[in-house]
């Protein structure tokens, strides 16, 4: 497959359908040297992207969370999205909205008087993990800590704060792992690069509470799941220590959907009945 620069097919942005190759920005856009910069990664499934709207409402909340406002409505990204698959012939996609703080009239760390842009582009991509949800992925444990609150604002699907999981994947790759999993400034569990994590023991499960990360969509999906099931879902603060006693893992996520996890570091995990009814159970409910 060809590089994403150099593609057949359109990609909306700020308004209209621009051919795939010529969808551009200059050099000195601002959110490329200080990453004043949010985005959305969806999925559609037979044409319907899941929990469109949540995730186009978030695109505004991260936006304005880091200080801009993205000169759309909900329902005008909404018809964008749509226009977009059609336009390129998609049903099963992923689909990627991001807005940023282009070039205009500043360049140092303000940036108030450049325009702000949207774009919303859908490719084809299959499992983010390949044949994991079989098998288990196997993740590293990354040296970078995710931020304390005080510190970025976590609640934000920003840029600038997917840098040290950047680094954290690609160490972890280089081992032979799928991902990596992060503590968070206090040195509590806290999720993957890309990915929120759940652990079960003795039939309860188990999710770090978040608190300094992103709340995931599908993560709360996943929760909603298992609590129609009168699973017992405990959201808190999980010491490392405590890895050693979970039976079962597995991470959610829009590119990762649900993934079980059958090794972090050192701990093994047991892709179990609850984690492979969770796959299931997902995959329906994003098809029905």
């Amino acid at each position: 497959m060809s590089g994403y620069d150099d593609r057949d097919g359109f990609i909306w942005m700020d308004g209209k359908l621009v051919p795939w190759r010529e969808a551009n920005v200059h050099i000195l856009t601002h959110a490329m040297h200080y990453a004043s910069s949010v985005f959305e990664g969806e999925r559609a499934y037979g044409g319907t992207i899941f929990k469109s709207r949540d995730h186009s409402e978030r695109l505004k909340r991260s936006a304005d969370l880091i200080d801009f406002e993205i000169p759309w409505t909900v329902d005008q990204i909404e018809a964008a999205k749509a226009e977009v698959m059609q336009a390129n012939g998609l049903t099963d996609a992923y689909v990627r909205a991001v807005a940023w703080r282009g070039a205009g009239e500043d360049m140092g760390v303000a940036s108030a008087r450049n325009p702000v842009r949207t774009a919303i582009a859908v490719w084809e991509w299959g499992a983010y993990y390949g044949d994991a949800k079989l098998k288990g992925a196997k993740l590293d444990v990354s040296k970078w800590k995710r931020p304390s609150p005080e510190t970025a604002p976590s609640q934000a699907k920003a840029a600038g704060l997917y840098m040290i999981c950047t680094m954290s994947k690609h160490t972890a790759e280089a081992k032979g792992c799928s991902d990596a999993m992060m503590f968070d400034y206090r040195g509590y569990v806290a999720e993957a690069t890309g990915a929120n994590i759940f652990f079960v023991k003795d039939g309860e499960v188990h999710t770090p509470k978040p608190d300094c990360f992103l709340n995931g969509i599908t993560r709360q999906t996943v929760i909603g799941l298992l609590e129609d099931r009168q699973i017992k879902v405990h959201e808190r603060h999980i010491e490392p220590a405590e890895l050693e006693g979970f039976q079962q893992c597995w991470l959610t996520g829009t590119a990762a959907e649900v993934t079980p996890v059958g090794q972090i570091g050192d701990y093994a995990f047991e892709v179990g009945s609850l984690a492979r009814e969770m796959v299931d159970s997902y995959e329906k409910l994003v098809r029905a």
